[in-house]
C-alpha cells in the first residue's frame, strides 16, 4: 500500500521528467559527437511526454512516456527509502541514474559528462551526509568499497566484458550502497549481474541481440544498487 513518501517521490519523480527526457535526449548520441539537437537546431533542455520538440515538432528518443514512468517509480522507491540525512545523495544518483540508464540503451555508453559529476556530486552529499550525522567513519567504508568496486570492474573491463563507462559509475554506486553496509553492497552488486543475465537472456529470445552484441549493463547496475539501498535501508 502506497503511503504519503511514495506518492511524493513518484509526484516528484514525474515532475523532473521534462528535463531528464531532455538531457537524454542530449547526451544519447555516439561518442565524439555533439550533443543531440532537434530538427530545428535547438539543444533540449527540456521535452515533453510525446518526446516532440515544442518548436519544431520533431520525434525524439525514447518511446513516449517512457522516460516519464520509469522517473515517477525510481521516484516512489526513493521515496521509500530516503532518510535523513542520506536522502540528497539518493535523490543526486536517481536523477542521474534514470538519464543514465536511458543513454546507455540507446547508444550503449555511459557519458564522463554525466558519469564524472555524478561522481563528484556524490562524495560531497556522502561526506556532508556523515558529518551531520556524526558518523564520519562510515567514509572510510564508503571508500573502501568504491575502490574495490572499481578495481573489479576495471578488471573486468580489461577481459573485454565491460565498459568503461561501467567501470567509472561502479564507484559511486558502490559508495552510496556502502552507506548502509557491506551486506548492502553485495546485494546490490549481486542483483546487478543477475539483472545482467536476464537482460541477455531476453534480448537474444526476442532476437533482439546476437551473443556478440555488446549489453547495456549500466541500467542492471542502477538497477540493481536501486535494490541493494531498498534491502539496506
Amino acid at each position: 500500500m502506497f503511503v504519503i513518501p511514495e506518492i511524493v517521490g513518484a509526484i516528484g519523480g514525474a515532475a523532473v521528467a521534462p528535463v531528464l527526457r531532455g538531457a537524454v535526449a542530449r547526451y544519447a548520441v555516439a561518442s565524439g559527437e555533439p550533443l543531440g539537437r532537434c530538427g530545428c537546431g535547438r539543444v533540449p533542455r527540456w521535452l515533453p511526454p510525446t518526446g516532440r520538440c515544442p518548436s519544431c515538432g520533431t520525434p525524439s528518443q525514447p518511446a513516449p512516456l517512457s522516460v516519464e514512468l520509469a522517473s515517477a517509480a525510481v521516484g516512489a522507491a526513493v521515496g521509500s527509502a530516503v532518510a535523513w540525512p542520506i536522502g540528497p545523495a539518493l535523490v543526486w544518483v536517481a536523477l542521474f541514474g534514470v538519464v543514465l540508464a536511458f543513454v546507455d540503451m540507446a547508444v550503449h555508453r555511459l557519458p564522463d559528462a554525466l558519469t564524472l559529476p555524478l561522481g563528484l556530486g556524490t562524495a560531497v552529499l556522502l561526506v556532508a551526509a556523515a558529518l551531520l550525522d556524526h558518523r564520519p567513519r562510515v567514509l572510510l567504508g564508503c571508500l573502501l568499497a568504491a575502490a574495490v568496486l572499481f578495481l573489479v570492474y576495471g578488471l573486468l573491463a580489461l577481459l573485454g566484458p565491460m565498459g568503461l563507462g561501467d567501470v567509472k559509475l561502479a564507484p559511486t554506486l558502490a559508495a552510496l550502497l556502502a552507506w548502509y553496509g557491506w551486506r548492502a553492497v553485495y546485494q546490490g552488486v549481486l542483483a546487478g549481474f543477475l539483472l545482467a543475465a536476464v537482460l541477455g537472456v531476453v534480448l537474444l529470445a526476442t532476437r533482439r541481440a546476437g551473443r556478440k552484441d555488446p549489453l547495456p549493463f549500466g541500467p542492471c547496475l542502477l538497477l540493481g544498487a536501486l535494490l541493494g539501498v531498498l534491502a539496506g535501508g
